[in-house]
């Protein structure tokens, strides 16, 4: 018999308790971090150690059982979702100060970084891009590393898209200073605006992207049938930090495989289209 039907449920409630205690701390911290930001890298500081502090949280496997405990009682998904918006917010001003200070002649590190770098690796697996792939990342931010590390690496063409022109700005900034001879493109369209959607070969879907699901949906009227999405997704305790997986129309999407980054911020999902229906032919 497991553990969690051998505890007796007070101290199920009392792990719930402590866990909502614990993140509703982290409230006041973001949207402080947040309300700082004033377009300078002059309160960096506090969001760096508050963003390297959170990742550490939701990766932390002692406190998985916690953290069920505390999404099963009554009004913890209203604190979940406020927490995941607030970090989503938080890395992208975490990307513009990262941006800022290389573009001021300064490096950052922070942990929430090393993390995201340290997996892009392993996005794609088998079916990583090559020389002649189109490399399409949805929500770029202000510091693009998926393309400009894949770009380096395998001299693939690549563009970004956001919705965020100051990030859309300092992006550009930074491919300019770090991308020199790389074929990658900034821009602001939405994804049916893009000229070469119908040659995108690998696309990667941001993790602190709401609508992923239905961009993913509208993907596939709009791109060739050997294209591959790397979803960037978390469930569970990384969905405090990421927006979670959903069901897909297999129709339209098959699930190739997960990717699975036990020590990481977020995992990775596979989607390849299924294979076209041979029509019979009539008697």
């Amino acid at each position: 018999m497991s553990k969690l039907l051998t505890d007796p449920p007070q101290k199920h409630t009392a792990k719930a308790q402590e866990m909502r205690v614990a993140l509703e701390k982290f409230v006041p911290r973001f949207e402080s971090s947040i309300r700082d930001y004033d377009g300078s890298t002059l309160t960096v500081q506090a969001l760096d150690e508050l963003l390297g502090e959170y990742s550490t949280f939701t990766t932390h496997a002692p406190v998985f059982e916690a953290f069920s405990d505390f999404s099963a009682q009554p009004g913890s998904e209203e604190l979940i979702i406020r927490l995941r918006e607030l970090s989503a917010r938080g890395v992208a001003i975490m990307e513009k100060y990262r941006a800022l200070h290389l573009l001021a002649g300064r490096s950052s590190s922070a942990e929430y970084f090393l993390n995201i770098e340290s997996c892009i690796a392993e996005e794609f697996g088998a079916v990583a891009p090559t020389a002649t792939s189109r490399i399409l990342l949805i929500g770029c931010g202000a510091f693009p590393m998926t393309l400009l590390r894949t770009a380096q690496h395998t001299g693939a063409s690549a563009c970004g898209i956001d919705i965020d022109g100051e990030a859309l700005e300092l992006g550009r900034q930074v491919v300019d200073l770090l991308g020199d001879g790389l074929e990658i493109r900034l821009s602001g369209q939405r994804i049916d605006e893009l000229e070469e959607i119908g040659q995108v070969t690998h696309v990667v879907i941001s993790s602190t992207v709401s609508v992923k699901y239905e961009l993913l949906q509208q993907l596939h009227a709009l791109t060739r049938q050997d294209v591959v999405v790397a979803m960037r997704f978390g469930d569970h305790l990384k969905s405090l930090f990421n927006y979670p997986s959903q069901p897909v129309d297999s129709a339209l999407w098959h699930l190739e495989r997960i990717v699975s980054q036990p020590n990481q911020v977020f995992d990775i999902a596979l989607y390849v289209k299924p294979e076209p229906k041979i029509q019979e032919p009539r008697s």
